[in-house]
């Protein structure tokens, strides 16, 4: 598909610029539109800003920890100040490590890859697979979806209560959910972890981009969160908190960097001495633009203000659920309720609509681009739908397994680089194709549903 780029007068409207805002795409009934892109939950647009620092940056890139010139000076020392920038952005306590990886799926398999031996884990059966699947190699409790917060406090208590043994013990959960947007009780499930001797790790890659994140205030043992949902480009992560387990582990990679000394033994082996430091874990060349895209991130968003994001993306909830709330054939998936406080993310289902159907026709018709199937969160959509399947419609759902080829939904996403006309837009194109169909017909192809040339 063919793309181009024009002035967007709306996209001033948004507090914080972003690449591809004036980027036009072709309707399959004619013409062409401003893309409207409604995906944030699996990668926000990279800041105008982030990308400008990168490309002043990009003349003077050198190795990083290695080399004694000017160009890989510099690059250190913007690495290492990148590590305390993000630091300073999640509130870190003065002892915790900050570990640069690739992804939260990355930064979460480094920390199952660190449990001590024995170590019992947690974790609701809500999570994002990057959270859910980590765990194979220690003793997993997973707990039904609560309905409340206040069950899901309740529920991790009396699990943790139930443990088998006093030894090492870890809860892993949510800080915002990537299907239904929906808070979570952060600090009271930090609280109730470690009244029971277990530490927490909060997967923050839906609430960082949102809400501000302390790790003092929340009192959690770990935060993980990717650079592509914090408005910077792929390619980077963070696992932030305790350092203990870190320094005690082998290292999740073992290369150069990660070592402080290698020789060779008397039996012809050799010997190593790993870094104390986040370098045990960060082996080989470091991502260094990566991890200055994400630093640049943190500025941007503090700096633009929480409390005026936050209040700006409440508006834009406000708009999208007051207009899927005047079609009745909408239904908003949730597990806490209408009432609970969330950031801009919001999945549901069309009766009489396949949702990959719909995404396709808000894609092909409109120019809007959201997501449909479910969502890397297989079991807690399962668990919204329910046991009835939606309407078979002109296309299956790509992700679904044998047996639930209409068993998926629509998930659409923003933030603060999402002007007002995107989310207008996508209200008046769900009433418009619920009301009168879409214009085009569509059909399964490699998996995705298209439109029919």
């Amino acid at each position: 598909m063919s793309v181009s780029t024009a002035a967007s007068a709306q996209s001033v409207r948004a507090p914080l610029p972003v690449l591809g805002r004036d980027v036009t795409v072709p309707l399959v009934t004619g013409g062409e539109v401003t893309y409207a892109a409604l995906d944030y939950a699996a990668s926000a647009p990279a800041l105008q800003r982030v990308w400008d620092d990168v490309a002043a940056y990009a003349p003077y890139y050198g190795s990083v920890h290695r080399g004694a010139g000017y160009l890989s000076q510099l690059s250190t020392d913007l690495f290492e100040n990148a590590r305390a920038t993000v630091a300073e952005f999640l509130d870190c306590r003065p002892d915790d490590q900050l570990v640069f990886t690739r992804s939260t799926t990355d930064s979460l398999n480094l920390l199952a890859a660190v449990l001590p031996a024995g170590c019992q884990v947690f974790v609701f059966e809500t999570e994002h697979h990057a959270s859910l699947l980590p765990w194979k190699d220690a003793q997993v409790s997973y707990l039904d979806a609560p309905r409340t917060p206040a069950q899901a406090v309740a529920t991790l208590e009396a699990a943790l209560a139930g443990r088998d043994g006093q030894g090492p013990a870890l809860v892993c959960v949510t800080g915002a959910s990537n299907v239904t947007g929906e808070l979570w009780p952060v600090r009271e499930l930090a609280a109730a972890a470690h009244a029971h001797g277990a530490r927490i790790v909060l997967d923050a890659a839906q609430l960082a981009p949102h809400h501000p994140v302390s790790v003092k205030d929340l009192d959690v043992d770990w935060v993980a969160f990717s650079g592509h949902k914090l408005y910077a480009p792929f390619g980077t992560g963070v696992l932030a908190g305790r350092a203990d387990w870190l320094r005690a582990a082998e290292p999740y990679l073992a290369g150069g960097g990660a070592s402080r000394t290698v020789t060779r033994r008397a039996d012809g082996g050799v010997a190593v001495e790993w870094h104390e430091t986040a370098a045990r874990h960060e082996a080989g060349s470091p991502n260094v633009i990566g991890a200055y895209a994400v630093a640049s991130a943190c500025k941007a968003l503090t700096e633009a203000g929480f409390d005026t994001l936050v209040a700006r993306e409440r508006h834009l909830i406000d708009t999208v659920r007051a207009g899927l709330a005047e079609v009745p054939e909408v239904r908003v998936l949730s597990l806490f309720g209408e009432d609970a406080p969330r950031v801009g993310v919001i999945s549901f289902v069309v009766d009489g609509w396949n949702s990959s159907h719909f995404a396709a026709a808000l894609s092909a018709e409109y120019g809007i681009g959201v997501r449909d199937g479910l969502f890397c969160a297989h079991p807690l959509v399962r668990t919204l739908l329910g046991s009835d399947p939606q309407s078979q419609g002109e296309c299956g759902a790509p992700e679904a397994a044998p047996g639930e080829k209409s068993l998926n939904a629509i998930r659409v996403s923003f933030g603060a680089g999402t002007p007002d006309e995107h989310v207008e837009r996508f209200v008046t194109a769900v009433k418009q194709l619920v009301r009168d169909g879409a214009k085009w017909h569509y059909h399964t192809e490699n998996g995705r549903c298209v439109p029919t040339t």
